[in-house]
């Protein structure tokens, strides 16, 4: 499997994005798929988790409310609705899938390249 991540831009505070996570190759619609960011110097964070069928879904605390992943299997994509965007969700967002511990660490076997997300206060 090999991820794209788009829909990144630059926004103004308060406003809204939608992230895409789209894959390629054989399986993506059976993996969960993890949404992490990483602004500059600070360490790659979890921002959400949606499992194979959308039946689980994590966020971490500073999204919450804010942030929706969601997917479309018979699209092979994954999806991350922000909304309520501030300054400190800027970062670059990657999108990854195979998690090998929890959703919530790093530890993915298979990640996109990132979108950057800009928010201007």
């Amino acid at each position: 499997v090999q991820l794209q991540a788009s829909g990144g831009g630059l926004v103004q505070a308060g406003g809204s994005l939608r992230l895409s996570c789209a894959a390629s190759g054989r399986g993506f619609s059976s993996r969960g798929v993890g949404w992490f960011r990483q602004a500059p110097g600070k360490e790659r964070e979890f921002v959400s988790y949606i499992n194979w069928d959308g039946g689980s879904k994590f966020y971490a605390n500073s999204v919450k409310g804010r942030f929706t992943i969601s997917r479309d299997n018979t699209k092979n994509t994954v999806y991350l609705q922000m909304i309520n965007l501030n300054a400190d969700d800027t970062a670059t967002y990657y999108c990854a899938c195979e998690p090998r511990g929890s959703v919530s660490d790093p530890g993915y076997g298979v990640w996109g390249q990132g979108t950057q997300v800009t928010v201007s206060s």
